[in-house]
C-alpha cells in the first residue's frame, strides 16, 4: 500500500493506535498530521515519524468545538495542499454502570467519542466534496454496535452511534467519491484497554481466556486495518465496521 503523495490527518493522534497508524502512513509517504488536544504527545508522534524520515506535522484542537475542528482541517489544507485521507480516532472511556454515570462525564464522553465524529466528518467532507473525493475511517468498537459488557454503557452508546453515523454519511457521499468506513476493534495492545490498576502482564493473562484467539492484537494489525480501508485495494468497501477482536463477536 502505497501513500506517497497522499496528506492524512488523524485525530487521537497522541498515542495508541492513532500513532501506530500515523508511523504507518508516514513509512508508506504519506504526509501526516496528527491531532489532539495536548502538544506533547503530539510532538513525540512527529518526532517518531521524522526519526525515519517521514513527513509529519501536529496541530492542537479539541474535535468536540466546533471551531476547533474547522480550523484543524482548513490548516491542513493550507498547510500541505489537501486532505485525502481522514482517520477520526480521538475517544475517551469510561466505567460506570447506567445509574451511577455522573452527568460530566455523560457529556464529556459524548462530546469526544461522538460529536467529535460528527464534526470532523462534517467538515472533512466539505473540503473532499469540493475537491473530488477521498476517504474517512472512523474508530467505533465491538463494544457498540456488536457487544455490550456492564459497566460501560457511556462508552457502548457512543461508539453504536459511531457505526451508525459512518454507515448514514457513507451513503450520503459515496457519490461524491467519499469512501467512508468504520473499524471496531476489540481489546487492543493500548493504555485504553487495561483495566484499573492492571499491568500488561495481567491484561495478557485475561484476555487469554477470555478471546478465542488467546490474546490482545497489536498495535500495528490495528494500524493495517485502517491502512486497508484508506487504501484502493478497498475500493468497493463502502458503510462498513470491521471488526478487529479476534473472534470475540464471531
Amino acid at each position: 500500500m502505497d501513500f506517497t503523495g497522499k496528506v492524512v490527518l488523524i485525530t487521537g493522534g497522541g498515542s495508541g493506535i492513532g500513532r501506530a497508524t500515523a508511523l504507518a502512513f508516514a513509512r508508506r509517504g504519506a504526509t501526516v498530521v496528527v491531532a489532539g488536544r495536548n502538544a506533547d504527545p503530539l510532538d513525540e508522534t512527529v518526532k517518531l515519524i521524522e526519526s525515519e524520515n517521514g513527513k509529519a506535522d501536529r496541530i492542537t484542537a479539541d474535535v468536540s468545538r466546533a471551531r476547533d475542528v474547522q480550523r484543524l482541517v482548513t490548516t491542513t489544507v493550507e498547510s500541505h495542499g489537501g486532505l485525502d485521507i481522514a482517520f477520526n480516532n480521538a475517544g475517551v472511556f469510561s466505567m460506570a454502570p447506567v445509574a451511577e454515570i455522573d452527568e460530566d462525564v455523560w457529556e464529556h464522553t459524548l462530546s469526544i467519542n461522538l460529536t467529535g465524529v460528527f464534526l470532523s466528518m462534517k467538515h472533512e467532507i466539505a473540503h473532499m466534496r469540493a475537491n473530488g473525493g477521498g476517504v474517512i475511517v472512523n474508530t467505533a468498537s465491538t463494544f457498540g454496535a456488536h457487544k455490550r459488557m456492564e459497566g460501560t454503557g457511556a462508552y457502548t452508546a457512543t461508539k453504536a452511534a459511531v457505526s451508525a453515523l459512518t454507515r448514514t454519511a457513507a451513503r450520503e457521499n459515496i457519490g461524491a467519491g467519499i469512501r467512508i468506513n468504520a473499524v471496531s476493534p476489540g481489546p487492543i495492545e493500548s493504555a485504553m484497554s487495561l483495566r484499573p490498576g492492571e499491568t500488561e502482564a495481567q491484561r495478557a493473562e485475561r484476555l487469554r481466556d477470555a478471546l478465542p484467539i488467546g490474546r490482545a492484537g497489536t498495535l500495528e494489525e490495528a494500524a493495517a486495518t485502517v491502512l486497508w480501508l484508506s487504501s484502493p485495494e478497498s475500493g468497493f468497501v463502502v458503510g462498513h465496521d470491521l471488526v478487529l477482536d479476534g473472534a470475540a463477536t464471531a
